[in-house]
């Protein structure tokens, strides 16, 4: 790449810098390009054999600058020369990262025009450094929570012990289903009915305000939080009966509202929604969130008819008007307001023309949600709960063999016979669920799929809708995909379910292990095309009243990165590169052969120099052997991953058959005691997978082909599950699980749902805060080629609500990453810097203070 560079900055009169910024940037760019010169008018991709990773080293010495004003990555992907550039920041007559995101109306057609400023003055900022409590305080908090965890335990195991213990007395089979119906429905009852209960004794109404982490306030707020999300009433989103819940624990919210979203808010009497408006999936509306050491509450205020797309967050103190829009991969920032009527999207938010409710409305009454919600409830406590709990009682009563060993006198742990019965029923369970689950995916939601035709608007909350979510959610079992993902097979898989794949290219690497979509019937994907993970295929469109499907279709020979929402109608076509967490573009001309990075998205180069030095291991028959042996290999990943996963299982279901045969003797203590040992076991178990598969040794920075041992070796390690660590968001616990894993973590770091790809490349300092849907990834994978690097987050740092950081990144010490930020590979935060936008860049504006904080001004 420095040859070429070499080569093609040979001295040019009228090329030679013409003022003092040009002559400036231009010494700067050839300190990092590591030659002489370079020309004012050479192209910083094109000519000089640039790309992301080195000119965000360029962007880095440039802020470090006093005589230069700052610069990001989206000037430098705009004003592509040491001119252009110049001239902008000459034309700006300010920060060139800011100046230049106004004109945003001409970003690739997205149709943006300039965000207006947020609504009111910004006020003084309160103060940005944490103060660190003390480890006695830490200490003390990861105590209590523990406790509760142990008297949660303990009342679920009395409630079981004597439900089941009644079940039982049944004398026939008709007893014992109208005993199981009653008790689950009570068990149900009472799981969604504990967390209103303690959100209104522990805390009341939830106001505007601010507390410190590990503090007894937070405790408060941790167990409400824990509870909510525990709950199985999460499991009713989309549905009216998840609104009525709501509103018991506070919400204030209007007639005919959807919401398919499911991250649960928490605070949820700061959360007001007017009439008929719609929430899409995997959007982020929590009504708090951490800072510097802190949580903080505030309001979320949303008019009648509003529309929040996919894949958004609503900082605390936003709130849109009647009528208003949001479109998807968007955010809105605290003090953001969006004027009735209006439409934004964008990370901030911004002002677009493009209409995001695309499908018309429907008859859909007060008296069709009544009669979905009370079908639901008749399913639910005449189907689903007794085939539950009297399901499992006929396994451990009616299998042969079993019952005769279960019970005094069996000899319990000591027992062959406990283990030989625990070895069948592991296997027969957990072998089972693989065959019949992959049958089953690939044939019932065929058939469910007859009845709901592309194209067509359908009411909502009726059987077509209750069909369409049936399909959904059978085939997107994270299972199966984290089994095929990564690997040749993942490609069958996704054609055994519907997907339309064309002639495909095999790469061995065609999708990750992380894809969903609403239908798999109407997903179409291009020849030569690979996916990392974290794709989201949007093809049913909805409104408050009605939906439809329809196909979504992604170009022949794209590459998409990590955290893509990839909507029907997106006007992308063949040869595209669609950047890590891009806004997709469903307006404008349809792009082909470019880039396309941040939301609102502009265009970019498709490729540089450095993606095509191993070119030469994708074809031919050098190609074939490749594949043939990383397929070899993802097999025995592929037979790991289930031995893994079965043996844990196995485990669990010793423990499980022990625990029933010493019941007669402990009594319910044995069944709480299992509820404690799993949630211990389950992290020592999957971190001693972890740390052996790599050999007990430490991640590398690595640059290779995907077709280099030591690459499917790395995909080895992200089918190690990992799910667990949810259960430990909000405590001292997941540290010590983190550094178990090879995390480099500091001292109180406090990590309310954060996810680490690469942990041993990942180093957080002392005190930082990492919010919930934040992500620390260090690697990318690009067209064949591989990359991991470092990130090391400094002391006291916050990663806002859904915010993405790549690799190669350094944050200084008490520097703040906004909600939903894109942190690009190789960028250098400055020590207490605030950084936002996709992709992030320097926020110079004072931010403006959480509801709670100007109150006590």
């Amino acid at each position: 790449m420095v040859e070429k560079s070499a080569k093609s900055l040979t001295a040019v009169p009228d090329n030679t810098p013409s003022t003092e910024t040009e002559m400036n940037l231009a010494e700067v760019l050839a300190g990092v390009v590591c030659v002489k010169q370079v020309s004012v008018d050479s192209h910083f991709f094109d000519d000089l054999g640039g790309n992301s990773l080195v000119m965000a080293q360029f962007c880095a010495r440039v802020r470090k600058r006093a005589d230069l004003p700052s610069v990001s990555m989206k000037d430098i992907y705009r004003y592509p020369t040491i001119r252009s550039l110049a001239t902008a920041l000459a034309d700006t007559g300010t920060d060139a990262g800011t100046g230049a995101d106004a004109g945003t109306g001409a970003d690739a057609g997205t149709g943006a025009v300039a965000a207006p400023a947020p609504v009111g003055s910004p006020v003084p900022e309160s103060s940005e450094a944490v103060t660190p409590l003390s480890t006695l305080q830490y200490t003390l908090c990861g105590t209590l929570q523990f406790l509760l965890f142990l008297g949660y335990s303990f009342l679920a195991a009395i409630f079981t012990a004597r439900g089941y213990a009644w079940v039982s007395a049944g004398s026939s089979l008709t007893e014992i289903y109208l005993r199981s119906t009653v008790f689950g429905g009570a068990a149900f009852v009472g799981m969604c009915t504990l967390p209103v209960v303690a959100k209104w004794i522990l805390i009341g109404r939830w106001k505007a305000r601010e507390f410190p982490v590990w503090s007894l306030t937070y405790l408060r707020f941790w167990t409400v939080k824990v509870l909510l999300h525990a709950n199985p009433m999460v499991f009713f989103v989309g549905n009216p009966l998840y609104v009525l819940y709501l509103r018991a624990l506070g919400a204030r919210i209007g007639k005919g509202v959807t919401i398919l979203s499911r991250n649960v808010p928490v605070c949820t009497d700061l959360l007001t929604i007017g009439a008929d408006t719609v929430i899409r999936k995997d959007s982020f509306f929590l009504c708090y969130r951490a800072h510097a050491g802190r949580i903080q509450t505030g309001p979320v205020t949303l008019g009648r008819d509003v529309f929040i797309g996919e894949k958004t967050v609503l900082d605390i103190d936003t709130s849109m008007g009647d009528g208003a829009q949001l479109g998807h991969t968007s955010s809105l920032h605290s003090g953001q307001a969006v004027p009735g009527g209006q439409r934004w999207h964008g990370s901030p938010a911004q002002r677009t023309e493009l209409d995001y409710v695309r499908v018309p409305p429907a008859r859909c009454g007060t008296l069709r949600r009544l009669g979905f919600g009370l079908a639901t409830v008749g399913q639910l406590f005449f189907l689903s709960v007794p085939l539950a709990v009297g399901g499992l009682y006929m396994l451990l009563t009616q299998v042969p063999g079993l019952s005769d060993r279960l019970g005094p006198g069996a000899g319990g742990l000591g027992s062959p016979e406990l283990y030989v019965d625990a070895l069948i029923v592991s296997c027969v369970l957990f072998f089972s669920f693989v065959v019949v689950g992959v049958a089953v995916l690939f044939t019932v939601p065929r058939l469910l799929n007859l009845v709901v035709k592309p194209d067509k608007v359908y009411p909502l909350y009726g059987f077509h809708y209750s069909t369409h979510r049936a399909i959904a959610r059978i085939t997107n079992v994270k299972f199966f995909t984290w089994l095929f993902g990564d690997s040749s097979y993942i490609v069958h898989y996704l054609r055994g379910l519907g997907y339309d794949l064309s002639r495909v290219e095999q790469t061995g690497s065609n999708f990750g292990t992380e894809v969903q979509h609403e239908t798999p019937y109407l997903c179409s994907v291009g020849s030569g095309t690979m996916v990392a993970d974290g794709l989201s295929i949007v093809n049913a469109d909805f409104s408050s009243t009605s939906f439809r499907v329809s196909r979504a279709s992604i170009g022949s020979n794209n590459f998409l990165g990590n955290n893509i929402a990839y909507p029907s109608g997106a006007k992308t076509g063949d040869n595209c590169l669609l950047a890590t967490k891009v806004m997709i573009p469903l307006d404008g001309e349809m792009r082909e052969g470019v880039g396309l990075l941040g939301s609102p998205c502009f265009e970019i180069p498709r490729s540089v120099e450095r993606d095509s030095r191993f070119d030469h291991m994708r074809t031919g028959d050098e190609l074939h052997r490749n594949l043939a042996a990383k397929n070899r290999y993802n097999i025995r990943s592929m037979v790991l991953f289930l031995l893994v996963r079965w043996l844990y299982f196995f485990v669990l279901t010793v423990l499980a058959l022990a625990d029933v045969e010493l019941y007669d003797s402990f009594g319910h203590v044995s069944i709480a005691v299992f509820m404690v040992f799993t949630l211990a076991f389950t992290p020592l178990y999957f971190v001693l997978v972890e740390r052996a598969i790599v050999a007990f040794r430490a991640l590398r920075p690595r640059l290779c082909s995907i077709y280099d041992p030591y690459f499917w070796w790395h995909e080895r390690l992200w089918k190690v599950p990992d799910e667990y660590l949810n259960f430990f968001n909000g405590t001292p616990f997941k540290n010590v699980i983190w550094r178990f894993l090879g995390v480099r973590l500091g001292s109180r770091v406090f990590d309310d749902g954060c996810y680490l790809t690469e942990r041993m490349l990942t180093t957080i300092g002392n005190d930082c805060t990492l919010n919930a849907g934040s992500k620390i990834q260090c690697h990318s994978q690009e067209d064949g080629t591989f990359k991991s690097d470092r990130s090391t987050i400094g002391d006291g740092c916050t990663l806002g609500v859904g915010s993405h950081v790549h690799y190669g990144v350094t944050m200084g010490d008490g520097s703040v990453l906004a909600p939903d930020s894109f942190l690009m590979k190789g960028e250098e935060v400055p020590q207490h810097a605030r950084w936002g936008g996709n992709p992030a860049t320097e926020m110079r504006d004072a931010p403006r203070q959480p509801t709670a904080l100007v109150r006590k001004g």
